[in-house]
């Protein structure tokens, strides 16, 4: 007679069996290698089960790993396996919350900055429902709401210890250095060629602007792995001072302008948390460029800027790229221009609820000067404003724009508190927050510059340092009120 955990392995081996019989007779009647992917996927399905948490370390190892794939034309996309995987996730989140409604801590729903990241949400919600394209505004909703409960939400569930952090790190640098390796080999057997990196980063990046961001993101991250490794493994040190003599390269020869300005934003950042001035840095920002285009709009001085079209394209020579910037003749510098200005005036009218997410592209051209048009102008890529407060004010409206400059501004400040909170007390965690900080910061200018939070590599990154940092915030707190022999959860946070 079987023991009933017999029987269950016994029925769990008949069920794998069936599954593997199946996909191989798929693929040998079908020849498409999908149908091979999917015993994988149940060992997934049946590790996710048994331990949801070590499911959730795999999806943070697979996000580097995982590529852009496109189905009928350009309507459906997904990355795998990293976006299943997330789906996966949601509807796991999705049972929990069914079972007990206040799973998630009652510390975890007072933090400001979990605060406006639900008013993001809820405001995204309802630009969906005046949306002009509610098809493409569906999908957009669904991505972040997956994305969010991922990478925002279950994270509070998870890291819990110091292992947990390094756990983290170690899952997303390991394969991050793998792609870098090997986009390296494959663009130095294309001599470093300035037009031909995109080819080298083909399929693992959807593009070099992808690619450097990530390279941005985790540069300041292995600066403070070096910094936490002292009195650690010579080998671990070693290998990780190598591995940040090699990003240098690797960033720059990305050749892209704002990866490497992002890097240079995150060590001010990091230099601004040290001095507690963190939280002037953007007000300071916003204020120039409030004065910036004032300055342009006042008697259209912006058409000043309008660019030669036969003098601007694309260069064949970074040099040549770098100076075609400074004198206004980049295409790509100028094509941001040119939807910047349609954006701008786009918003003039729908300013409350926007076009709708994902509604850009299939509205702004009747509102695009003329005489800033390129030879990219034709945006066969559907590619967006190319700045994400502007992405916000023309699909979400103002009220998307405020918040998410808010956003921004609270962020810093409150990752500056944090830190000063950890200084004397915890040396690991104080680090930890600064670095998430400069990740933050190198994640902000390049997303200035481009709509990178919806991409599933940059956007996972982003809302996992958020989320965090928001875990980081209530460790400080309870070490604080330890220190003073203050209840924590008996006061207002």
């Amino acid at each position: 007679m079987l023991t009933q955990e017999q029987l269950i392995d016994k029925r769990f081996n008949i069920v794998g069996l069936a599954v593997l019989f199946l996909s191989v007779a798929g693929y040998a009647f079908l020849g498409n290698y999908f149908f091979l992917l999917i015993p994988l996927g149940f060992l997934f399905l049946v590790t996710m089960a048994l331990n949801w948490k070590l499911a959730y370390w795999i999806l943070l190892f697979s996000i580097p790993a995982s590529v852009q794939l496109e189905f009928m034309g350009d309507t459906l996309s997904t990355s795998l396996p990293d976006e299943p995987i997330m789906w996966l996730f949601f509807l796991l989140t999705l049972v929990m919350w069914a079972r007990k409604p206040d799973f998630m801590p009652r510390w975890w729903w007072s933090n400001p900055i979990v605060i406006i990241i639900l008013l993001q949400y809820i405001w995204m919600w309802v630009a969906v429902m005046y949306s002009y394209e509610p098809f493409y505004s569906l999908k957009y909703a669904a991505a972040k709401s997956w994305y969010l409960v991922s990478f925002f939400v279950l994270p509070v569930l998870i890291f819990k210890e110091k292992k947990d952090f390094k756990k983290a790190f170690i899952l997303v640098f390991i394969p991050t250095l793998i792609t870098v390796f090997i986009i390296m080999a494959r663009h130095a057997a294309l001599s470093f060629h300035f037009r031909k990196v995109e080819k080298a980063i083909n399929p693992i990046y959807i593009n070099h602007v992808d690619y450097s961001t990530i390279l941005s993101m985790i540069f300041p991250l292995i600066f403070i792995a070096i910094l936490l490794s002292r009195g650690k493994s010579w080998l671990m040190r070693l290998t990780l001072i190598g591995a940040f003599l090699f990003f240098i390269p690797a960033i720059y020869l990305t050749f892209a302008r704002a990866a490497m300005v992002a890097v240079f934003f995150s060590l001010v950042i990091g230099i601004a948390i040290r001095m507690k001035l963190a939280n002037l840095v953007m007000p300071v920002f916003y204020g120039f460029m409030a004065l910036m285009l004032a300055f342009m709009i006042n008697d259209n001085h912006f058409l000043n800027f309008r660019p030669n079209y036969q003098k601007t394209f694309m260069r064949n020579k970074w040099e040549d790229h770098i100076m075609a910037t400074i004198r206004g003749q980049d295409m790509s510098s100028m094509e941001r221009l040119y939807r910047w200005i349609a954006g701008v005036r786009m918003s003039k009218d729908e300013k409350l609820t926007g076009y709708g997410p994902n509604a850009f592209y299939y509205y702004y051209k009747p509102y695009a000067v003329s005489s800033f048009k390129t030879y990219v102008s034709r945006n066969e890529e559907h590619s967006t404003t190319h700045n994400y407060y502007l992405y916000m004010l023309v699909e979400q409206g103002w009220p998307a724009m405020i918040i998410y400059a808010i956003f921004v501004s609270l962020y810093f400040a409150h990752a500056q508190k944090i830190y000063h909170r950890f200084r004397d007390r915890d040396r690991f965690y104080k680090y930890v927050t600064l670095g998430l900080a400069m990740l933050f910061a190198a994640c902000f200018i390049n997303n200035f510059f481009s709509e990178l939070l919806e991409s599933h590599k940059v956007g996972s990154l982003f809302y996992l340092t958020v989320a965090l940092t928001v875990v980081l915030d209530r460790k400080s707190r309870e070490m604080e009120a330890e220190e003073k022999g203050i209840d924590l959860d008996s006061k207002p946070q």
